[in-house]
């Protein structure tokens, strides 16, 4: 996973030089060993660019002094990028190589090309500038410029490793950027280089691009594996860590989370206990929305803190049908003990939803959390291969946490007829809860039943229920019903153990 070899690494006394980037620095674990050179790889378009420049400003505000050399953007350019995201280049020096070659001659006004300058000419000028600002943080933007100049991969390789000596022997940490310009990658590049930092883009088939940053290797230092989403905000690199089960911090269970109906309590056996996941499925339209904000809504009246994220409807929409049904949405809300929030699949990937559950339970002390639907989290999934995977580790931060969970499903089909979803994503839940459309005298019915529950006993009756003003209404257990569980409920009894209208 780490590299951790090295005979520094378990030195206490080594200090971290921050990014600037809060989700980095943290699967960094505090940021990267000070004067080490660091390898930062991607296409372009990726945040290189930004990245640096956040590590610079970080240094200026921790009073450390900045170089930034650039070998193809201009000051301008720079000074560009920065102001988009509001950022002041005050105190960073910039050093722009095609100036200082050009200077005193008409070369200085015309457009730098790299091939026409010699590499050891260019080593020389970027050394003295160096030499002149002592700098304790330098982001060198770019390696493929060098590449050029260098002709073949043997000068190339030979020239890093005269830069590499030439900052050991001084404090100063290091960024190298490199944009993949070499066809098959440059694996001897990352085996120089203290730590790899990979940026990677990828082409959706719908909605927005998908970001993911990489630290493919740090010497000496634990770092989280694997990928992250990002994105590349007005105001810098937001990086979002993969959740893991141990980032959470335990909380104590008290008693179980109930939804203020006595029958509805009864039927999932005294209440969905603290810490664990429920998933509510059936046909669209059975009432799951409903459900999931009753426990949301008796959650508030505790003076707990719930929050429901929406990927099918939107907030107004909500709010509309509880207004209908008489449920009190607007009080708890005003108080901030309910927060609903509209998710737009195709606007935010899995790593950023994730991280912004992370940070509503962190922040602000969220125990019950509503993902309604888990098809719409779906499709904010690259591939359905990662959704498990995905909801995976999502259960398992919030379940360490003693965080509640509540997911709804939408089986396909008005008579929601069972699919592979289902069967996919009902295994990750502790408990799951049955909604089934039922005919009777020629009338559509609603029932309720509970078909799983790890964490102890319930009831294996199925009831009927309504959505009525007031919310959901559940009934006296049912007898003589059969069919439920083959998509195809039936009901053979009398007419008078069903639920009469009020």
């Amino acid at each position: 996973m780490t590299d951790t070899t090295h005979p520094r690494a378990s030195s206490n006394a080594r200090s971290l030089a921050r990014v600037g980037i809060r989700g980095l620095d943290e699967i960094l674990r505090g940021g990267l060993p000070r004067n080490r050179i660091f390898l930062v790889d991607g296409v372009p378009g990726t945040g290189k660019t930004t990245l640096a420049l956040q590590f610079l400003l970080e240094g200026r505000a921790q009073g450390e002094r900045g170089l930034y050399v650039t070998l193809s953007e201009t000051r301008e350019e720079l000074q560009a990028a920065a102001e988009s995201h509001g950022w002041s280049l005050e105190g960073i020096e910039i050093v722009e190589l095609s100036a200082l070659t050009g200077e005193g001659s008409d070369e200085a006004y015309t457009l730098f090309h790299p091939a026409e300058v010699e590499l050891q000419q260019t080593v020389e000028v970027v050394l003295a500038e160096i030499e002149r600002h002592q700098p304790q943080r330098v982001a060198f933007d770019s390696l493929s410029e060098m590449r050029m100049l260098a002709r073949d991969a043997l000068r190339f390789r030979r020239q890093i490793l005269a830069l590499k000596q030439f900052f050991a022997g001084r404090e100063c940490t290091v960024l190298l950027l490199d944009d993949r310009a070499h066809p098959e990658g440059d694996l001897q590049l990352q085996s120089l280089a203290h730590g790899v930092i990979v940026l990677e883009h990828l082409a959706m088939d719908y909605g927005a691009e998908l970001l993911r940053i990489q630290v493919m290797k740090l010497r000496g230092s634990r770092f989280a594996a694997g990928y992250h989403d990002f994105r590349i905000r007005t105001g810098g690199i937001e990086v979002y860590p993969r959740v893991q089960r141990g980032d959470s911090i335990p909380r104590s269970t008290t008693s179980p989370l109930e939804s203020g109906s006595r029958e509805l309590d009864a039927l999932v056996g005294g209440g969905l206990e603290r810490g664990t996941s429920t998933l509510l499925t059936g046909a669209a339209g059975t009432g799951k929305s409903v459900l999931a904000m009753q426990f949301a809504l008796a959650t508030a009246a505790r003076g707990e803190h719930a929050r429901v994220f929406m990927f099918d409807e939107r907030v107004t929409t909500a709010m509309i049908r509880a207004q209908g049904l008489g449920l009190d949405i607007q009080s708890p809300m005003d108080h901030g003990r309910l927060v609903l929030c509209q998710i737009e699949p195709t606007e935010k990937s899995p790593g950023e939803f994730a991280h912004q559950v992370v940070r509503a339970v962190e922040d602000e002390g969220v125990s019950l959390v509503i993902i309604d639907s888990i098809n719409g989290f779906m499709q904010a999934m690259p591939s359905e291969r990662l959704l498990t995977v995905q909801v995976h580790e999502l259960l398992s931060y919030l379940a360490n946490g003693g965080v509640s969970v509540i997911m709804t499903l939408v089986q396909r089909g008005i008579f929601g007829a069972p699919v592979s979803e289902a069967a996919e994503v009902s295994y990750l839940a502790d408990s799951v809860v049955l909604l089934r459309y039922f005919e009777h005298a020629g009338t559509v019915r609603r029932a309720i039943s509970v078909v799983k529950k790890r964490s102890g006993a319930h009831e294996q009756t199925i009831r009927e229920f309504r959505v009525e003003h007031g919310g959901l209404r559940v009934g006296e257990p049912l007898t003589d019903f059969r069919g439920v569980l083959s998509g195809n409920p039936e009901y053979l009894g009398q007419a008078e153990p069903l639920m009469a209208d009020v």
